[in-house]
């Protein structure tokens, strides 16, 4: 039997306890990734025990807390509090989702909380998104058109409007790719599925005049036909988008027009 160790500098250790307030009754335990490359320690885990009393309802909420009054060396990424940068983007109990719209109702038990997985790490739940971001930038997610721009905006009807529902809610906090085990596999070749929605979105879009060119660089082994359909993409999705569909409509477009 084959058997498989990680390396001992990346295996993670137990960390800190961080007591909540003398007096506080309603307490709850968040396990928190840690990791900092300029120490030269392990990853740990560390433990802070949060007044639910004085806490808003959404893990985002316990980590500004967290940070805000117990632990200031706490770093994650976050901005709207709303659910439309993506900046939050993290693993919290098993699935991958934004924090700001994560309520701690619906998770039961103590908290977990890691960074997005299969991606480098900056800085404990900071991910390295580079290689996403190189990655959205390929798909040349911008309007491109030959004929000569309008005096006023390229116009639609409400019907060719209508099938850009369901793409252009989506945020690029990248939960999707990083659920996707064709991502974790083949991330240098296969583009994912948050960059392959974002590149349908243009391929739906009437007003765009590249589409023909757009199908020729998604004609690969890898870039677009990596996805096996697992589904992944769309069960965590914290949008409630499809990217799953996108990417099967996608291949139906190249299929036509052979």
């Amino acid at each position: 039997m084959v058997e498989f160790s990680l390396p001992a500098n990346s295996k993670i250790k137990k960390g800190k306890t961080h007591k909540a307030p003398e007096g506080a009754t309603n307490i709850r335990k968040f396990h928190v990734y840690r990791w900092d490359q300029d120490s030269g320690e392990n990853p740990s885990v560390d433990t802070y025990e949060v007044d639910m009393d004085t806490c808003g309802p959404m893990v985002l909420d316990a980590l500004i807390k967290i940070k805000n009054e117990m632990d200031s060396s706490l770093t994650f990424r976050r901005s709207c509090r709303e659910g439309v940068c993506g900046s939050c983007a993290m693993n919290v109990d098993g699935t991958n989702t934004l924090a700001c719209i994560k309520d701690m109702g619906e998770i039961k038990g103590d908290v977990k909380i890691y960074p997005l997985p299969h991606m480098a790490v900056v800085k404990d739940l900071v991910p390295d998104l580079t290689h996403a971001y190189a990655q959205y930038t390929s798909i040349k997610p911008w309007l491109q058109a030959d004929t000569t721009a309008p005096d006023k905006e390229r116009l639609q009807s409400p019907e060719e409007r209508e099938k850009l529902d369901g793409l252009w809610e989506c945020v690029l906090c990248f939960s999707c790719s990083t659920s996707c085990p064709s991502y974790w596999w083949n991330p240098d070749r296969y583009l994912g599925p948050a960059a392959l929605l974002q590149s349908y979105r243009w391929l739906a879009d009437s007003r765009d005049e590249k589409t023909g060119e757009r199908l020729d660089e998604l004609e690969d082994p890898f870039r677009l036909y990596r996805c096996h359909t697992i589904m992944n993409c769309t069960n965590t999705c914290p949008k409630h988008l499809n990217p799953a569909k996108a990417i099967a409509e996608t291949k139906k477009m190249l299929v036509e027009r052979r």
